[in-house]
């Protein structure tokens, strides 16, 4: 099992126009609720590849009772913890006209140091009964901030695979924890640990450095542009294909849920880069978020460029003579 742990989840209404009138009033929307926050868009991906997980987060509120109905719609499986602070909203706002999203974000919600405690407790008993913990998004106040750093080093007691997909203040301390496996943005690394990634020798360093705090795999997304990748200390870039764009909302998410898969099915690491480039390519190419199919990215792997940088990893033919 596959576990997803998001702190920060999001309710989504989602108001869809065929033509938007700027400064006027405009009616009769195609309008839904969706459960968002990146670990719910892991989880929304891994179910499209077949992969079986729950999700983990807290919910509060009215806000929280819709997004629990939303969840079980879409058949997401997932474990909640009750807050007395409502669970974070959005209104996301589509003109079909010209394919525009604009987004309105509501306010981070207060959890207390009570409920982070309850937390823990529960996060640890899921942690000792998964395979791989997947920590997914920002920590929404103070009282969280040290959650997903007690997680990966619980993850590492238990001798279980953990991935982290986080930015903020703590993400320095989640590095000093060792997680199995990071993914960042490189806007998200700049601005968390206030330092430059505005080179491929920059990316290389950050890369080292990670092999150097215990890291064994980590990637370096940047939208359209390459993706830098370590195994262990071995350095991939990956130069994507350019796409028609629609929506790159959860396109690091749809990359993460391949690196999974591609554990999860021991994959070999080309295959698994392959993969995950795959899915976040797509995926920005869509208005569905984290909904890309497993036969659909496979069709588009051999459209995905992998150069090795550096020194070599040597291959062995173990073919029979």
């Amino acid at each position: 099992m596959i576990l997803t742990v998001t702190l920060n989840p999001l309710l989504e209404h989602r108001l869809i126009y065929t033509k938007i009138n700027h400064g006027r009033v405009n009616r009769n929307p195609y309008e839904e609720y969706k459960a968002g926050g990146k670990g719910i868009n892991v989880s929304r991906q891994l179910n499209y590849l077949n992969v079986p997980n729950l999700s983990f987060f807290f919910l509060g509120g009215n806000a929280g009772r819709i997004y629990k109905n939303a969840l079980e719609k879409e058949g997401i499986k997932f474990s909640a913890l009750r807050t007395s602070s409502e669970t974070r909203t959005a209104v996301l706002i589509k003109d079909e006209s010209d394919r525009a999203v604009t987004s309105y974000f509501g306010l981070d919600p207060s959890v207390s140091a009570e409920e982070a405690g309850e937390f823990k407790l529960k996060l640890e008993k899921m942690i000792a009964n998964c395979e791989i913990v997947i920590f997914s998004g920002s920590s929404p106040c103070s009282e969280t901030n040290s959650i997903i750093p007690f997680g990966i080093r619980t993850a590492n007691k238990y001798d279980k695979v953990s991935f982290c997909d986080t930015y903020g203040s703590s993400l320095q301390e989640c590095i000093e924890c060792s997680p199995t496996i990071m993914h960042n943005n490189s806007e998200e690394i700049e601005n968390s640990l206030r330092l430059s990634l505005q080179n491929e020798n920059d990316k290389l360093k950050f890369l080292e450095y990670l092999y150097g705090k215990g890291v064994k795999q980590a990637y370096i997304t940047n939208g359209e542009k390459e993706t830098y990748a370590s195994n262990f200390d071995f350095h991939f870039k990956v130069e994507n294909p350019k796409i028609d764009p629609a929506d790159p909302t959860g396109s690091g998410d749809s990359f993460a849920a391949g690196i999974i898969y591609g554990w999860y099915n021991d994959l070999t690491f080309t295959e698994t880069l392959e993969l995950a480039s795959s899915l976040g390519t797509l995926n920005a190419g869509s208005f569905e978020i984290c909904s890309v199919s497993l036969e659909e990215a496979l069709k588009f792997k051999d459209k995905i460029k992998i150069s090795s940088l550096g020194k070599k990893i040597k291959s062995i033919d173990t073919s029979p003579v």
